[in-house]
């Protein structure tokens, strides 16, 4: 008889009364024989907490004593947690009932698979592919993210171009399936970050302890995105910058490191003329105070990592594209992934 590994969803929530009203009942249908639900609470103020124990008494309750971020919020969560399977939920997350078993089987087929994520549908448009991580993350070579189904603010209607598991780069946060022992080897998300970009940095830092992330396209959720930070906020695109630099500083081979952190100095300077010049100062001095605190960070925590973790060559890992997606994307017209990206031929 095979024993089912056993799975605990978690959902971080702060202040996301209305969203686990919505939501959290989809969850809580999820069929799967080894499985446990968590509700982890990042110092709500409203009465989130209190609704759940009530409506769903079957939803065991994490308080974190404070609101560190999605980072150090799931890092204090999940040492309650025991299960072979950890699930990260976001909040605003509609799923079917059968959501889970395809990843699990898919994660189960071997285990070097430390992590993976189903299909990722937009909630308003469920036709479409939602931005937060759509059929799986990639990266190209000097650090720009983007996903198959979504390149930039472009995103693609699903009509199963995408529909094979295949190895990523990063699997997106918002449903993120990944073995508990593995998060732990590599010390979890980096509390640092505080929000956005740490599942790429924990991804990386997965693949570079020879560990495979992967995406299952049979099973499918639903996600509103933006229900903390909109897109376009300016908090949300200095932490972008600031983390997305601070990551490649971490993961980058010491032979890459200065030609790719240079390039992407002048990009990103130049899309802080374009913020400017389009009337988006404040995007302008969003992008200023990441570069600020990126090199605050370097002064005062990077001495702090300990890095055992060898650093790989991004040419070695999976799903890297091997050129600059801006480039394609602006000057080139490549707005989907399949235009972008053409595997080569053996």
């Amino acid at each position: 008889m095979t024993v089912l590994p056993s799975v605990a969803v978690v959902i971080l929530n702060w202040n996301g009364k209305a969203f686990l009203e919505r939501f959290l009942p989809s969850v809580c249908a999820s069929r799967y024989g080894n499985l446990e639900i968590y509700l982890a609470d990042n110092a709500s103020s409203d009465d989130s907490v209190a609704f759940v124990q009530s409506a769903f008494p079957q939803v065991k309750i994490i308080r974190n004593a404070t609101n560190s971020g999605f980072a150090g919020g799931y890092n204090e969560a999940l040492r309650h947690v025991k299960a072979d399977i950890y699930v990260l939920l976001n909040q605003d997350v509609e799923v079917d009932p059968n959501w889970i078993s395809p990843v699990i089987t898919q994660m189960q087929s071997d285990e070097r698979i430390a992590a993976c994520q189903p299909k990722m549908r937009a909630f308003h448009e469920p036709e479409s592919f939602e931005y937060a991580g759509a059929a799986g993350g990639w990266m190209d070579i000097l650090g720009y993210t983007f996903c198959r189904g979504r390149i930039l603010y472009n995103t693609e209607v699903d009509k199963g171009q995408y529909d094979n598991p295949q190895d990523i780069f990063w699997a997106t946060g918002a449903a993120l399936f990944i073995r508990s022992s593995c998060f732990w080897e590599v010390g979890g998300f980096d509390p640092y970050f505080f929000a956005h970009m740490e599942e790429v940095d924990l991804c990386w830092r997965l693949q570079r302890a020879g560990y495979r992330i992967s995406f299952c396209p049979s099973a499918v959720v639903y996600h509103v995105g933006g229900g903390s930070l909109p897109q376009g906020n300016p908090r949300k695109l200095y932490l972008n910058f600031r983390n997305n630099l601070i990551m490649l500083c971490k993961n980058l081979h010491f032979g890459e490191q200065w030609i790719i952190l240079t390039q992407r100095h002048v990009l990103d300077l130049m899309a802080a003329v374009k913020s400017l010049v389009s009337g988006k100062p404040k995007d302008m001095m969003a992008i200023f105070r990441a570069y600020r605190d990126y090199y605050r960070w370097r002064r005062t925590e990077e001495k702090k990592i300990i890095d055992t973790i060898p650093r790989k060559r991004l040419y070695d890992l999976n799903g890297v594209f091997h050129g600059i997606m801006i480039w394609r994307y602006y000057f080139l017209n490549k707005r989907t992934f399949s235009t972008l990206w053409h595997p080569k031929k053996k």
